[in-house]
């Protein structure tokens, strides 16, 4: 019997999809049955070394299809699996490892040294398991090879029942904090993230079967560009395996490889995370010999960052055939709005204008749902199908999750406001926010307007200490070429854009802007710049000017 539990449901699109191509990764490609099979000896063997319900099972590892057998293996039998971010250094590894109670992990032979370093600090780890990656690097002692665990596996699908109510959860953060797990009951994150609720028309899926009668009259083909261990990519691969579509992923990112899958796997979608993926592709499109065939391509969708009016243009000028697609959420909240923008509709307001999803609202400072109209600033909420809490932090939790009028809603902190028709626009996230002189400015709409400027081809925006107004907008900014732009000239550009109180009043110059491997602004790294410390980072110093 197929429930609301996320492995049942890939279960039954590998019933009525099993020869359909499911996940296409660099040479590796798996159909859906071959997906089933390899996952199922994987769950096998992690069931023979003692793990089950409940357990923690960390995968460390870009993007490959081994990421996505762990995945489903973990699921089958009820346990749970941990996203690690790559990218992290030791401190940042041994926190989330121990937040997360891991059991168990599997993780690419080039991260060998780094899990070497782990394992003093993990006295519960008991099983780790090495995927031969091609690098060279050679497993740790004690470490099982991927493949001789799966072939010490059965693959036949005779697992325990499972219930919709299995955990899964998601680590996100990092760029302001340390991360954290927020915990997701399947048939929650389901309808939240997983294409339970129709995004065109609002309404909820009532069966599982429901999914796969989606998907009996054809195949669409989805690039997702940012990593597995980003929550977005990971619902591509979920999600749109429930109605039996087709998944190509790329293991790092580098434009003019997006392209060539685009052209060669006839890819009907793209998902971006923002400017920080969407500038350097379109421009790669303008490059004297670059040619592809994108006559495929049908809409370009970006969540997770900043989409900015002149690049959506751009998109428009090179692609003028496809829909863009903006979507906001989060992942403690899911999926909160999207909108869909056709070629001469890319104007924003302070940010992208959606239609609201689920059980979403807009709170005022007294727990009030915001006016449609108002101009009143409040905070995105969502009620009904929302998470349980963050792992290990009840403190948190009681932060995030509240109760207003005796419902529980998630308010993970992400500003908007409310236009006449209903639809809301974001501004931003509270948690990087700058207080000037009372004035509460966003990073993401003066981020939009810096990085407009013809001399600039990337940009994040922080507050720096002011002793008069309490914080000041810095500017960061990677130039396009060898042209500088000054501060004044960076000025007088965003005057034309946004408010005065929101210009910057510092700009710092460095070789490469620093973000996560999704694309997401790394803040933390932004202040250390700010701070002076720049020249202390792998990216060069930075230079500074200061105006008024």
């Amino acid at each position: 019997m197929t429930t609301f539990n996320l492995a049942d449901m890939f279960e039954a699109a590998v019933d009525a999809f099993g020869d359909r191509e499911y996940l296409v990764v660099g040479d590796a490609r798996r159909t859906f049955a071959e997906m089933e099979t390899r996952a199922n000896r994987l769950a096998h063997f992690l069931a023979s070394q003692g793990i089950g319900p409940g357990d923690h099972v960390g995968i460390y590892s870009l993007n490959s299809v081994e990421w996505v057998e762990t995945a489903w293996a973990v699921f089958k039998l009820r346990a749970v699996w941990i996203n690690i971010n790559y990218r992290y250094v030791h401190d940042e590894l041994a926190y989330l490892c121990g937040n997360a109670d891991l059991v168990a992990l599997v993780h690419q032979a080039e991260f060998t040294p780094q899990v070497a370093g782990l394992l003093p600090d993990l006295p519960d780890l008991r099983l780790v398991v090495g995927v031969d990656d091609g690098s060279g690097v050679p497993l740790g002692a004690g470490t099982v090879p991927y493949e001789e665990a799966l072939a010490a596996g059965s693959p036949e699908r005779d697992f325990a029942r499972r219930d919709p109510g299995d955990h899964y959860i998601l680590y996100t953060g990092g760029t302001t904090g340390m991360p954290k797990g927020v915990v997701w009951r399947h048939e929650d994150v389901f309808y939240a993230l997983g294409g339970g609720l129709d995004p065109t028309t609002n309404t909820r899926v009532l069966r599982p079967e429901e999914m796969i009668e989606k998907g009996v009259n054809g195949q669409v083909t989805l690039l997702p560009i940012a990593p597995l261990m980003h929550g977005a990519t990971q619902w591509s691969v979920m999600g749109q395996s429930f109605v039996g579509n087709r998944t190509v992923l790329v293991p790092k990112f580098e434009p003019h490889e997006v392209w060539r899958l685009v052209e060669g796997e006839k890819v009907n979608s793209v998902m971006i995370t923002g400017d920080a993926m969407g500038k350097p592709l379109i421009e790669t499109l303008d490059e004297p010999d670059a040619s592809y065939d994108l006559s495929s391509l049908l809409a370009v969708t970006s969540s997770a960052a900043l989409f900015s009016a002149p690049v959506k243009d751009e998109f428009f000028r090179h692609l003028p055939n496809i829909v863009i697609i903006d979507a906001i959420g989060s992942s403690e909240s899911g999926n909160n709005g999207m909108a869909t923008l056709v070629k001469g509709g890319t104007a924003m307001k302070s940010g992208p204008t959606v239609n609201l999803l689920g059980d979403t609202v807009v709170f005022d400072e007294d727990l009030r749902p915001v006016a449609p109209g108002s101009g009143v600033i409040g905070k995105i909420a969502r009620s009904g199908d929302i998470p349980v809490g963050y792992y290990n932090d009840p403190v948190k939790t009681a932060e995030v999750f509240v109760t207003v009028d005796g419902t529980r809603y998630v308010m993970p902190g992400d500003f908007a406001t409310v236009e006449e028709d209903g639809s809301i626009t974001l501004l931003g996230r509270g948690s990087v926010s700058i207080n000037s002189g009372g004035e509460k400015i966003f990073p993401e709409e003066v981020e939009s307007a810096v990085r407009s400027h013809p001399d600039v081809f990337d940009a994040i925006v922080v507050g720096a200490p002011d002793e008069r107004w309490g914080q000041q907008v810095a500017a960061i900014i990677q130039p396009r070429g060898p042209t500088v732009p000054s501060l004044e000239a960076v000025q007088a550009h965003c005057r034309e854009h946004i408010a005065g109180y929101k210009v910057p009043r510092q700009l710092h110059v460095v070789e490469t802007i620093v973000r996560s491997p999704s694309g997401k602004p790394d803040y933390r790294w932004a202040a250390d710049v700010v701070a002076g410390d720049a020249a202390e980072t792998d990216h060069g110093g930075a230079r500074t000017s200061t105006g008024s």
